[in-house]
């Protein structure tokens, strides 16, 4: 694969490279990115090793609208091995982020144990948990709580310069955004959301999404001004993401 980030350079401000995500990764080079925001497979949606093994539209879409989805990659994996994955991921890209940037990764209430785990074994400085409220407008439980919102582990690499106190941003730690209604995939995350999170990175900063899926991430950065690098595996999905952010739909 020729150097993405060369290629990141001709296609102006945004690229969505087709292929695995950790292969992809590797090919990166150090301290190359600004922040990492990012929706992965979460493996969750299933107590039973059989019901985890499912295809993501029985998993997570009811059966009157499984038709309009096209299943995602990544998502049958048993808890330790969604562990072990997350933590090379992670590893990979603490290496590809400058030092002092930030890493934003989204997880249900199932998952959230695991991936602050994994990002703390791969290196990364946990630095708390944002809260994505949807809306009452979610799933019931009968006798429970309503499934109400989803998380977003934040977490730093360690290093680069002090923040001067005069100059530092403040972000809030709850969004309270409603789900999207007319989804493009499954587990798409708002727009509105999107556009919150990518503010992480500098102005004109790069953003890394190596699970780009239909591109929200790259629309949202470059709506806030700052340029995209995703990685997607599913055909599919890429073709989507790789129109919506103007980049380059090849193969890898």
């Amino acid at each position: 694969m020729s150097n993405v980030l060369d290629v990141l350079e001709r296609r102006a401000r945004a690229y969505v490279h087709r292929g695995e995500a950790w292969s992809f990764l590797r090919e990166l080079p150090d301290d190359s990115v600004d922040a990492v925001v990012t929706d992965p497979p979460y493996a969750s949606g299933g107590v039973s090793p059989t019901a985890r093994k499912a295809s993501t539209s029985r998993k997570y879409v009811t059966s009157s609208s499984r038709r309009k989805f096209v299943d995602f990659a990544g998502d049958q994996r048993d808890q330790r091995g969604h562990f072990a994955w997350c933590v090379l991921w992670l590893s990979e890209c603490l290496r590809v982020v400058r030092p002092g940037g930030a890493l934003l990764c989204f997880s249900d209430w199932r998952q959230a144990p695991t991936f602050s785990d994994a990002l703390q074994c791969a290196g990364w400085s946990w630095k708390g948990t944002v809260v994505w409220d949807k809306t009452p407008a979610c799933r019931p439980m009968p006798d429970g709580f309503r499934a109400q919102a989803e998380y977003v582990l934040f977490a730093r690499k360690r290093g680069g310069e002090r923040v001067d106190p005069a100059r530092a941003r403040y972000f809030d730690g709850v969004f309270r955004v409603p789900a999207d209604r007319q989804k493009i995939h499954i587990a798409s995350k708002p727009l509105a959301l999107m556009r919150e999170l990518v503010e992480i990175a500098p102005e004109d900063g790069l953003v890394l999404d190596p699970f780009a899926g239909s591109g929200s991430t790259g629309v949202a950065a470059l709506e806030r001004g700052r340029r995209f690098l995703g990685c997607e595996m599913v055909d599919h999905f890429h073709a989507i993401a790789a129109a919506r952010v103007g980049g380059d739909a090849a193969a890898a």
